[in-house]
């Protein structure tokens, strides 16, 4: 039974809820500990690392997506604290976002010949730009925005700009109590992806996450008794159904203890 759901995003970032809806959420599927990781951003209105909200538990977190050379991936920091060097990098990150956003835009609606309603501020990233198309006068849902126009090999995507992997892991290791390696198998070099868990600042992997397809587990467990990792997990909720994948109680015990106080 899962009880702990570490992986949530926010109308922060690009998820539907609003901080206010996650224990509503959580109550409806059981879970009594949240993370909100919200993607390269802290949600301001999480004062503390861990803060109690209606009843559930609700950890401060960040999905910060990095450079590990011949991919990106994604790091999770869980029971994150603000520090300045973070915030500083954070902020740096969203202006690029911003900028990232306006690019894709206007890529779209010179294509298109359409006209798009995206808020370009703090927060916004292709999900936003995909939900306008589709609600614009184009020929493309949200999916097929991303197949045939925003996605990586799109004719409208735009890279961004990501910190290193040891810049990124540096940050949160410095502000978080726990960092781990998010879904290792949508990468394109998932034991790739593990073999950066041997960098003792990673102390944590997402064993349980809701993949669209089966994934080799073991390999996944192989990496958290080689690297003595914390398994963590999440639903990656982007809307407000919580506790697709997550921890049961004795895993969230040990994550707990991980994090600290």
């Amino acid at each position: 039974m899962v009880v702990a759901d570490l992986h949530v995003h926010t109308r922060n970032s690009d998820g539907s809820m609003a901080l206010a809806d996650v224990p509503a959420a959580a109550e409806r599927a059981g879970v009594r500990a949240v993370c909100i990781t919200d993607h390269d951003r802290l949600h301001p209105d999480l004062a503390t690392p861990v803060a109690r909200l209606d009843g559930v538990t609700v950890l401060q977190g960040i999905e910060l997506r990095v450079d590990a050379g011949p991919f990106r991936v994604d790091l999770l920091g869980y029971a994150a604290r603000r520090t300045d060097p973070l915030e500083a990098e954070v902020d740096r990150l969203q202006e690029n976002r911003i900028e990232r956003a306006r690019a894709i835009v206007e890529c779209v609606e010179d294509r298109l010949g359409v006209d798009l309603d995206v808020d370009l501020a703090a927060g916004v990233g292709r999900p936003h730009v995909a939900r306008a198309i589709e609600r614009s006068d184009a020929p493309y849902d949200y999916d097929e925005a991303f197949a045939e126009l925003i996605g990586d090999d799109g004719p409208c995507y735009v890279a961004r700009d990501v910190p290193s992997f040891e810049r990124g892991l540096d940050l949160l290791a410095a502000a978080c109590g726990l960092v781990g390696l998010a879904h290792p198998f949508r990468y394109p070099d998932p034991a790739a992806a593990l073999g950066l868990c041997s960098d003792p600042r990673v102390g944590a992997v997402e064993r349980w996450y809701p993949y669209d397809r089966t994934v080799d587990d073991a390999a996944i467990d192989r990496a958290v008794d080689r690297y003595d990792l914390v398994p963590t997990g999440g639903s990656d909720a982007h809307d407000d159904r919580l506790g697709r994948a997550g921890l049961d109680r004795a895993a969230y015990r040990r994550f707990r203890a991980a994090v600290g106080p």
